[in-house]
């Protein structure tokens, strides 16, 4: 089935009070791409965000993220008034975060909302708790204490609680317990709002595809409640980290920072996290594109306290035994395979064995140098075609920076004479292209330069910001979009 779809974070709507969130705005959002003859509304990860504002660093890989509640509901659950909200500071650029004011000002207004609501006689809340209860109450614990400390990390606790004895912890879910309590409000105020607005997309034909991050964070409730899964030592100190060697991109690699699986550990659990985790993903989402999917085959492992990731080396991951379990325990599941970079005749052959699409990139595929995979005269049906990703460039802003050879071959490929017509060839490129499902950021249907662009790998402080302005999904877009979406036959 042809179909398309638009990449657009929840972060990027035009919604009130300084960041996007799960408002009417974002219900229009829904209207527009139904207008357009968009099949799939693409998203970030959904979690709650840490140092750097990352949606791929959250923690917890179950949470979702507070600042994605509409206050506009609790106001008319008569939790809040108007005139709180709007007394708030969440900044006053409409068209980028301030994460500073947002966690400043963000974290006060929902506790008015939680000391007024009386949210713990509702039943639909009580299930919620025990429903979730597998993760939820360790999150709320670790976020009760860490609020306590000043954010600080879980490795810098009191060892009873950095350890996880059971002292410390029940004198800590006594001494927090009001906190947690509105940890746990959070996360049912941002479940029931999510599953509302995913139902309207879903009756409207819309399906979601949501993004897993293949590692979790350091400083996370998942790794200080589960250290078993994790590459620790007895302390809980990491032995070795994620990251990416040296490349073309990068002379010194990428070090991410996360801790590496014990997948020997996972194998004898028969997956059960993950599982676990994937299964739970599959609630929030219809589509799941699985981030790093290479790291499943192999990974790359740096020793900890090293700078660079100049000095890892690869390992062995779970390679398809992985997949093979998953659809025994889980059935046959949406999943879109991010497969991008270098990958080794190994991790070719446990993508193909899967049968999950993979993905192609308009933007790597324009170096005259060489042959690409990512030109369309190279697709097979089974994969997902962009002009480019969240962490790539706008389309407009990539066609500035890259050199000539490059440029001359995309415009004599894309068969355009003029620079300033290359980003619409592209998306009729990725549209007229034999992949089964085609995806556009949404800055590149507007034509929006290198100031709208969503992230910038291994850099901190600039990303994730960008908003999109009101009333930029007009008729005529829809329009202009659902006829090229016709012409292509993905309507």
């Amino acid at each position: 089935m042809r179909r398309s779809g638009i990449l657009m974070p929840i972060t990027s709507i035009p919604s009130k009070y300084g960041i996007g969130s799960f408002s009417k705005e974002a219900y229009e959002f829904v209207d527009f791409l139904e207008k357009a003859g968009q099949k799939i509304w693409q998203i970030l990860p959904l979690g709650p965000t840490g140092y750097g504002d990352s949606p791929y660093q959250s923690f917890s890989t179950f949470a979702g993220n507070p600042y994605f509640i509409d206050l506009e509901k609790l106001i008319r659950a008569g939790w809040l008034t108007k005139e709180e909200c709007d007394a708030c500071d969440f900044g006053d650029n409409e068209n980028y975060i301030d994460y500073e004011k947002i966690y400043l000002a963000r974290f006060d207004i929902l506790r008015k909302a939680y000391e007024r609501s009386g949210i713990e006689t509702d039943p639909a809340y009580q299930a919620f708790v025990e429903e979730n209860a597998f993760w939820l109450e360790d999150y709320a614990l670790y976020m009760a204490v860490k609020d306590s400390l000043d954010g600080a990390a879980f490795l810098t606790w009191e060892e009873g609680l950095k350890n996880r004895r059971k002292e410390a912890l029940a004198k800590s879910r006594e001494k927090f317990a009001k906190e947690i309590g509105f940890y746990r409000f959070q996360q049912f105020l941002f479940t029931k709002q999510w599953t509302k607005l995913k139902e309207y997309a879903n009756e409207k034909g819309i399906s979601i595809i949501g993004d897993l991050p293949i590692y979790v964070a350091l400083d996370s409730a998942d790794t200080w409640a589960n250290p078993e899964l994790f590459q620790l030592d007895e302390d809980g100190t990491p032995l070795a980290v994620a990251g990416c060697p040296p490349d073309a991109f990068s002379a010194t690699g990428q070090l991410w920072g996360n801790p590496l699986y014990r997948w020997d550990y996972h194998k004898q659990t028969g997956y059960d996290w993950w599982m676990k985790r994937i299964a739970f993903c599959f609630k929030w989402y219809d589509i799941l594109r699985i981030d790093h999917f290479r790291g499943f085959e192999s990974y790359y492992s740096i020793p900890y306290g090293d700078e660079t990731a100049e000095f890892g080396h690869w390992e062995k991951g779970p390679d398809f035994d992985f997949f093979r379990v998953m659809k025994e325990k889980l059935g046959k599941k949406a999943v879109i395979a991010e497969d991008l970079g270098y990958l080794t005749p190994a991790v070719l052959r446990m993508v193909k064995r899967t049968g999950y699409p993979g993905m192609k990139v308009l933007q790597f595929a324009f170096d005259p140098r060489e042959a690409s995979d990512y030109l369309p005269h190279n697709y097979g049906s089974n994969s997902v075609v962009y002009t480019g990703t969240h962490d790539n460039q706008t389309t407009v802003g990539w066609v500035d920076e890259i050199g000539r050879p490059d440029l001359a071959f995309a415009k004599k490929y894309l068969n355009v004479k003029k620079k300033k017509d290359v980003p619409d060839a592209m998306i009729r490129a990725a549209l007229s292209s034999v992949s089964d499902t085609a995806v556009i950021p949404i800055q590149d249907w507007l034509g929006l330069g290198a100031e709208c662009r969503t992230n910038r790998p291994s850099t901190l402080g600039i990303n994730w910001k960008w908003r999109m302005s009101a009333g930029a999904c007009d008729e005529a877009l829809a329009e202009r979009i659902l006829d090229l979406t016709k012409l292509y036959g993905r309507a």
